[in-house]
């Protein structure tokens, strides 16, 4: 047991880190801050949906965290059916 003299560490626990609201709101966060570290975004974030490593995504401003809180798979969901509303016009069949 420790003496009264030492301190102990105290562990941060961080209240207001970003929150999820949206997937679209997400992925232009993460592809902002992948931007403004450098890095080419579209090749950053295939680079990880293809191989699942959250490395690809940039820790700057929580974008990796953040990320990592949504599915990879509702993420390419919502990447096809904003290409495809772009590229065909309207919107696709079983929008949310």
């Amino acid at each position: 047991m420790s003496g009264m003299g030492e301190q102990e560490k105290t562990g941060i626990f961080r209240v207001g880190a970003r929150q999820l609201r949206d997937v679209r709101e997400a992925l232009r966060y993460v592809y902002d801050a992948l931007a403004e570290r450098g890095y080419n975004p579209v090749d950053q974030i295939v680079g990880y949906l293809v191989s699942g490593d959250p490395t690809y995504i940039t820790s700057y401003k929580d974008a990796r965290t953040l990320i990592r809180q949504i599915d990879r798979d509702r993420l390419l969901e919502e990447l096809v059916r904003c290409y495809v509303q772009v590229a065909f016009g309207g919107t696709t069949a079983g929008s949310r």
